[in-house]
């Protein structure tokens, strides 16, 4: 048990101090979004390349992320948890230290070998904690104080690298990962599973190398830090090792990931038909830092102030999601916004130098507000029929295809930025580049609107409150 009764209920205490560990993510993540044509300048590379270090982080999450609940299970919740930010901020230092594109590479790794364990870990107590009915005001409670990581990221990171070095916006996790475990030490329960199975090392050998083949091969394609026919070889054997793990899967008794949840309709919809989705707005923090400092001559303290405002539009629709739900229904506002938030990924392509930077921030505002909406739909549908006993399978599982979804969206969009670029005969990256690009991913993402429509009505009812 915690040292220290809480002061606050439950629904409410647990999710802000996970908020903590996903503050320090989502901030990390922006600040670097932000910086990365400087940090390409110092280590002398193309920013294209620097996709790597973008995926890299993703890949690590989906590796480990699927035996974070088994972790949580067999040595506590709050255990893993401080581990986990522990390491995540030990990754955060040495990407500070880095001095080339491979040790800056490992070092997001590192990172994303702690991030795996926190958010899941997290999100898992949480969903033990709360009823159903509680559970959409428990994810906003875990997702509002988080946005102010996004918002505070890009302008701090901008300056931070325009005044100073992007080396220092490694540093400042330090003292919120101190803040993170002193909260969790106090008030979180240290949750464990009384038997919990064994952990399937098969099964996590085949997906571990299955997933990071798949995506180094994907990432580095264009010859960035390996060569071609290396990309291409870590693809086929990243391809292999997955089948073989669905091969294994359907044998094992215990298997690392309990493929079977999918057969759950809303499940199933949520994660793999809002993969699309993701992965169409996973390619947003890679792009629109390069188009607007790259394409538009902006300073990074610049960019990063016109693209907080997309967060500050996401947290503005985390306080009024509920009631939208609860009048509409999951179905209706899923099918419905769907349109509207891939619209605002393919407005930013009419962006140009002479758009006034009101205009720019007012566009990203809105485009924040439809995407947070949807997102936190997905979120919550994935878990509306998930029993309390299958709750770490299925964060796990949900946790894993968000992130390869997120990586796979830099990678798409990445492609997508150098074929427009190939085919314009361009050397250098300028402003035409980016407008097919952003027109692709806002595609890509309205594609999800083919699985969001075999939703029934009443999907989610519990949980939204429509039903009452």
């Amino acid at each position: 048990m915690p040292n220290r009764a809480p002061l606050l209920p439950r629904t409410v205490l647990i999710p802000l101090i996970v908020a903590c560990a996903l503050f320090m993510e989502q901030m990390d993540a922006t600040v670097i979004a932000t910086s990365l044509p400087m940090i390409a300048a110092d280590l002398h590379e193309s920013p294209i390349a620097l996709k790597l270090a973008l995926t890299s982080y993703l890949v690590s999450l989906a590796v480990f992320i699927p035996i974070s609940g088994w972790m949580a299970d067999r040595f506590g919740s709050r255990t893993i948890f401080r581990a986990a930010i522990a390491v995540f901020v030990g990754g955060s230092v040495l990407c500070g230290l880095s001095g080339s594109l491979g040790a800056f590479v490992v070092a997001r790794f590192v990172q994303g070998m702690g991030g795996a364990m926190m958010v899941p870990v997290g999100r898992t107590v949480i969903l033990r904690s709360v009823s159903k009915v509680e559970l959409v005001q428990a994810l906003n409670y875990l997702t509002i104080p988080a946005l102010i990581g996004p918002i505070v990221g890009p302008p701090l990171g901008g300056l931070i690298t325009t005044y100073l070095h992007w080396r220092w916006i490694f540093f400042i996790n330090v003292p919120i990962s101190v803040v993170g475990i002193w909260l969790a030490t106090r008030f979180i329960d240290d949750l464990r599973s009384d038997a919990p199975p064994p952990l399937d090392w098969p099964g996590f050998a085949f997906s571990a190398v299955g997933l990071s083949a798949t995506m180094l091969g994907l990432a580095t394609a264009g010859r960035h830090l390996v060569s071609g026919r290396a990309s291409a070889l870590c693809i086929v054997v990243g391809v292999l090792a997955l089948g073989a793990y669905f091969v294994h899967a359907r044998r094992a008794t215990h298997p690392l990931l309990r493929l079977e949840l999918f057969k759950i309709q809303t499940f199933r919809i949520g994660v793999l038909g809002g993969s699309l989705f993701r992965a169409g707005i996973g390619a947003l923090p890679f792009l629109l830092p390069l188009f607007l400092q790259l394409g538009f001559g902006l300073t990074p303290f610049e960019s990063g102030l016109l693209t907080c405002t997309a967060a500050a539009g996401s947290m503005c629709m985390k306080t009024l999601s509920r009631k939208v739900l609860r009048r509409f229904g999951f179905r209706a506002v899923l099918v419905g916004n769907i349109a509207f938030a891939s619209a605002s990924l393919m407005a930013i392509a009419l962006f140009s130098a002479s758009t006034p930077h009101g205009a720019i921030a007012l566009t990203l505002l809105i485009g924040g507000v439809f995407r947070s909406l949807q997102f936190t739909s997905l979120n919550a549908i994935s878990y509306a029929d998930i029993d309390h006993t299958d709750v770490s399978q299925a964060s796990s599982i949900s946790s894993a295809v968000q992130q390869l979804s997120l990586g796979m969206g830099v990678t798409i969009g990445a492609f997508a930025l150098q074929a427009s670029s190939a085919l314009q005969g361009h050397t250098t990256l300028v402003a035409s580049d980016f407008r097919p690009a952003f027109v692709f991913i806002g595609v890509l993402s309205l594609c999800s609107l083919r699985f969001l429509r075999q939703l029934p009505a009443d999907a989610g009812a519990e949980i939204s409150g429509r039903s009452a």
